[in-house]
């Protein structure tokens, strides 16, 4: 992963960071960095996220597989990150295997999805650290009903990935489903790396090890300064511009295949950084569809807002047919490929001629060692920004509230943070 942080400068936007800023800034993360180190090595809670690379066992992955290794189709059971972060992996790789992934409770629309799998063929993937995640849970009862429906042994298609104890734990002891951990210190958004974003690639045939591999070759980069590590330059770098006023960080990358890793990084940078009343709040774009829809907002709306392009520099690519349209000729003498370099680029450039910032995180190209490179910095890159904040990036109360309000509401216990539900302040409008 490479970052280019030139249109984030004073001297080209506004709001932006000056290089004597982001050198005394670099200060702080010389410091920040050593927390980190610190951290890491002492496998605190949410640092030992950052070991994963030397933590995880692929083979370990690739035995607990093993039993459905020939599906055609995978369910992968999950919310959020228990979720993301294999969606992330393996929408952005080929593979003969179709992934559906359940990580919502819209009836209409789970029935959707399960209607359009064969069953017979297919096998479920379900995740949840506690073994208690209610939308996880009611889905994996569904898709259990469904497959018991269609005459299909659940407990031979079925992998769970859970903690040490729970629910889940005893329901894969009792029917001998094949298991793995979710791994200690590690919060969900921060799993990607571990059985939890790898048990789908495995099933799908992708390389595990060159995933490893470029999360592992990432961390070497980890160093005392920004200037120095691509990582850290970007969380320092959207830290300052929030500190100036760029409180909305709109990601955009030019390839349809990352387009789940921008909803992963939504949740990665929501819900670590936002505290507080602090943080940055991520915006999902993609290029070039959001050009003729977010773009005009981004050049000359408010300047509350850094654009965070993800490119690649190699890709496949397909010829553009001949036209004997005049208009269109200049068409026919390009490939798609360059047709998609040259709006990203010409999107680039408008944003820093208006003097909007924007940060460019490239790779190489969209693979197994890329992608853990990127899904790695982008961890990194969060752990920094949160210690520049000040915020604890690791915990989530806001997002336990609700799950206790929910539970309370479904007659799962007694919990006062159900009551305010009642509580709610209405000025209805009705037709």
């Amino acid at each position: 992963m490479n970052v280019d942080i030139g249109n984030a400068l004073a001297s080209v936007a506004s709001p932006g960071v000056s290089r004597e800023s982001l050198e005394r800034l670099d200060e702080q993360v010389a410091v920040a960095h050593e927390r980190i180190e610190r951290g890491m090595a002492n496998e605190e809670h949410g640092y030992e996220a950052l070991n994963l690379p030397h933590r995880t066992d692929p083979d370990a992955i690739r035995a607990a597989v093993e039993p459905v290794a020939d599906a055609e189709a995978l369910l992968t059971v999950g919310i959020g990150g228990s979720s993301l972060g294999a969606a992330t992996i393996t929408n952005a790789l080929d593979s003969e295997t179709e992934t559906v992934f359940l990580d919502n409770v819209d009836p209409e629309w789970v029935s959707s999805r399960l209607a359009g799998v064969s069953l017979e063929n297919a096998a479920i993937n379900v995740v949840s650290r506690s073994g208690t995640t209610a939308e996880t849970l009611a889905n994996f009862l569904v898709v259990r009903e469904a497959f018991e429906s269609a005459g299909v042994d659940w407990t031979e298609r079925t992998i769970v990935t859970t903690g040490e104890s729970g629910p889940l734990r005893d329901l894969a002891a009792r029917h001998g489903l094949p298991s793995l951990m979710v791994p200690d210190g590690v919060p969900g958004r921060f799993s990607a790396l571990s059985a939890v974003g790898m048990v789908a690639a495995a099933v799908c045939g992708h390389d595990l090890e060159a995933l490893i591999a470029g999360a592992a070759a990432e961390r070497e980069t980890l160093t005392g300064s920004l200037f120095d590590c691509p990582a850290y330059a970007y969380g320092a770098t959207t830290y300052a511009l929030d500190q100036r006023g760029a409180g909305v960080n709109a990601v955009m990358p030019y390839a349809e295949s990352l387009e789940t890793a921008a909803e992963w990084f939504a949740q990665l940078w929501a819900e670590s950084l936002g505290k507080d009343d602090l943080g940055q709040t991520p915006v999902r774009a993609l290029g070039v569809t959001d050009q003729h829809s977010q773009l005009q907002l981004y050049r000359a709306g408010p300047r509350d807002k850094l654009v965070s392009f993800v490119t690649t520099r190699e890709r496949p690519d397909r010829s553009i047919p001949a036209t004997d349209v005049e208009e269109l000729a200049y068409l026919g003498d390009a490939t798609l490929g360059e047709l998609l370099e040259a709006e990203f680029e010409a999107t680039e450039a408008s944003l820093a001629a208006a003097g909007r910032p924007n940060v460019r995180v490239e790779l190489e190209a969209v693979d197994e060692y890329e992608l853990g490179g990127l899904l790695y910095g982008m961890e990194a890159a969060c752990v920094l920004a949160g210690e520049l904040y000040g915020v604890n990036t690791f915990e989530q109360p806001a997002v336990e509230w609700a799950k206790k309000a929910t539970r309370g509401l479904l007659g799962g216990g007694e919990f006062e943070e159900a009551d305010a539900v009642a509580e709610k302040t209405e000025l209805r409008v009705e037709r």
